[in-house]
C-alpha cells in the first residue's frame, strides 16, 4: 500500500500512527498517511528561518524559471509520492476518489494551478504593483523616481491550514516560494494530493527541499500551525472567519457570500443574463467561495428563481468519471444530511419558497456518500434567514429588494457582479467597503483576473512597507 510520510522541511518521516485516505464511494484505501503531532510542528519551527535563507540564495528571476519548470512537471510528469510514484492520471483519479469532485473538475483545477505557475512572473509583477522583486529579496531598494524603499518580510514561512473541499484554493499559496518565503502546509484530510504533488514538482525543478514542510494530521496540527507561524492562512466556515477577525497573524478565508445584483435599469431584461447567473451558481459544483449564492433584484425575482430552477433543478448525481457529472459528493458521513436539515428549517420561513421542490428530493443517499442536488430558494425580502446562508454545493437564493436598499442589506460579499449602467449606483458600489472583488457589468462571479489580489493581497500580508534611509558612503580621497 502507498504510504505518504510527513515532510519535515523536505525530509520524509514515517510515523507510528497513520490515517487512511479512502475512496468516497467504495471505501477502498487509496493511501496511508503518516500523522504528525503538535509537538513535532513546534520542534521543527526551529528551522523556519533556514527555509527563507535557502530561498534567498537563489535570485527571484531564477526561482521564477524553476516555478515554470515545476508547472510542466506538475501537469505532465510521473513524480515521487511517498514510497511510490504518481502519474498525472493517477493524481486526477485519486483526488476525485477522496474529495468527491468529478474527474473533469479535478482536471480543470489542475489546469488552473498550472496556469498560475506558468504566469507567476506576470502575477507577481501585478501583485507588487511593478515593484523590483529584488527589493523583496534584499529588503530595500530604490524606486523608479529615485526614492529609497523598503519591504520587510514579516515571517520566514507561511503556514497554511488547507481544506479538502476545493483544490482550487491552492492557487493562493503558489506565489509564496518565488517571494522567497518558506511553506508549512497542513493538508486537508481528504486532499493530501495537491500539496504533495506540488512539493514534488518544486523539488524536481530545483527548489530547495528545506523550504517546504507538510504535516498531515488531526485538528491539533492546524492549531499548532497557527500558534507557531508568524503568518498563516486558514480556510473554514463563518465561525472560523469570526474567530480570527482582526488577528494580524492570520488571514482567514471562509464563505464568499458572492452575489449578482441586477440594477433597476437592466432587470426587465433579466433573461439576457440567465446563462451568466446559472454558471455562476453551478460551475465547479458550487464549491468555490466565488460561486454565486445570492441573486438580488427589485422585481421579477420569482420568475428569475423559477428559470434558474428549471435549468439546474433536474440535475442528478452521476459517476465521477462521467464527463457530464456536475455534482460533487459529500464525503464526510452525515454532512449532507445535516446541511439539508438546516436548509429545511429555513425553508419554513413564510417569506421563503423552495423553487426546486418540484424537481424532486434534494438529498440523495448513495451508499457511503451523499449528494445534495442544486437548490434554489426565492425570498420576498432580505429578512428571510436563508438569504444570509451559503453552502458548498449549487445553492442560491433569489432575493427581492429595492435597489436603494441592496447595499445596506447584502452584507459582507467576496465577489459582487453588479449588472447596471447607472453611474450613480456604480459609484456607490465602488465605495462599498463590504465588497471585496467588484465586477461592474455582465461578468460571472466565477471569472477571476489572476493579476488582481484575491480577498486581500498576499504581498501586503507577508511584507511590510517601511521608511528606509542609508547614508551615502564616503568616497576615498574626498575632501573633508
Amino acid at each position: 500500500m502507498l504510504h505518504i510520510p510527513v515532510l519535515r522541511w523536505g525530509e520524509p518521516y514515517k510515523s507510528m500512527e497513520t490515517d487512511k485516505v479512502v475512496h468516497f464511494a467504495t471505501g477502498e484505501v487509496m493511501a496511508e498517511v503518516s500523522r504528525a503531532n503538535a509537538a513535532m510542528v513546534a520542534r521543527d519551527m526551529r528551522f523556519a528561518q533556514r527555509a527563507r535563507d535557502v530561498l534567498r540564495e537563489i535570485p527571484i528571476p531564477e526561482l521564477l524559471q524553476k516555478i515554470k519548470k515545476a508547472a510542466d512537471l506538475y501537469s505532465n510528469a510521473e513524480l515521487p509520492l511517498g514510497d511510490g510514484t504518481q502519474t498525472p492520471d493517477q493524481f486526477l483519479k485519486m483526488q476525485s476518489a477522496t474529495t468527491g469532485l468529478p474527474e473533469h473538475m479535478v482536471r480543470f483545477n489542475m489546469e488552473k494551478n498550472s496556469f498560475v505557475l506558468n504566469n507567476m512572473d506576470k502575477i507577481l509583477d501585478s501583485l507588487t504593483r511593478g515593484l523590483d522583486l529584488n527589493v523583496l529579496s534584499r529588503g530595500y531598494g530604490i524606486e523608479a523616481r529615485g526614492v529609497p524603499i523598503s519591504y520587510q518580510a514579516q515571517s520566514p514561512v507561511l503556514g497554511l491550514v488547507l481544506p479538502s473541499n476545493s483544490p482550487g484554493v491552492h492557487t493562493l499559496w503558489l506565489p509564496i516560494i518565488p517571494m522567497q518565503i518558506g511553506l508549512l502546509l497542513k493538508p486537508g484530510p481528504q486532499e493530501p494530493w495537491t500539496p504533495y504533488r506540488m512539493a514534488a514538482a518544486f523539488f524536481e525543478a530545483g527548489i530547495p527541499r528545506q523550504a517546504i514542510a507538510i504535516y498531515p494530521g488531526a485538528g491539533e496540527i492546524g492549531a499548532a500551525v497557527l500558534q507557531h507561524c508568524q503568518k498563516s492562512l486558514i480556510f473554514g466556515g463563518t465561525a472560523t472567519v469570526e474567530q480570527y477577525k482582526g488577528n494580524p497573524r492570520v488571514q482567514a478565508h471562509g464563505p464568499g457570500f458572492s452575489k449578482i445584483l441586477l440594477g433597476d435599469d437592466v432587470v426587465d431584461d433579466w433573461r439576457k443574463y440567465l446563462d451568466l447567473m446559472v454558471n455562476s451558481v453551478y460551475l465547479n459544483s458550487g464549491r468555490g467561495c466565488i460561486n454565486c449564492s445570492g441573486i438580488w433584484a427589485s422585481r421579477h425575482t420569482k420568475e428569475i428563481a423559477e428559470a434558474i430552477a428549471e435549468r439546474i433543478g433536474p440535475i442528478e448525481p452521476l459517476p465521477p468519471e462521467d464527463p457530464k457529472s456536475g455534482l460533487a459528493a459529500f464525503t464526510v458521513p452525515g454532512q449532507a444530511e445535516a446541511v439539508w436539515g438546516m436548509i429545511e428549517a429555513d425553508l419554513k420561513d413564510p417569506g421563503t419558497t423552495h423553487t426546486t421542490a418540484k424537481y424532486g428530493p434534494r438529498l440523495v443517499k448513495k451508499g457511503p456518500c451523499d449528494y445534495l442536488r442544486p437548490t434554489v430558494a426565492h425570498c420576498t425580502s432580505p429578512e428571510a434567514p436563508i438569504s444570509k446562508k451559503e453552502y458548498m454545493y449549487p445553492f442560491v437564493t433569489v432575493v427581492e429588494c429595492p435597489q436603494d436598499k441592496m447595499l445596506e442589506a447584502i452584507g459582507p460579499t467576496l465577489v459582487c457582479s453588479a449588472i447596471t449602467e447607472n453611474a450613480k449606483w456604480q459609484k456607490q458600489l465602488v465605495d462599498a467597503i463590504h465588497i471585496d472583488r467588484l465586477n461592474i457589468g455582465a461578468i460571472p462571479t466565477i471569472q477571476l483576473n489572476w493579476l488582481q489580489p484575491h480577498e486581500g493581497s498576499i504581498v501586503d500580508f507577508l511584507f511590510r512597507a517601511r521608511a528606509y534611509q542609508q547614508e551615502a558612503p564616503i568616497r576615498a580621497g574626498a575632501a573633508g
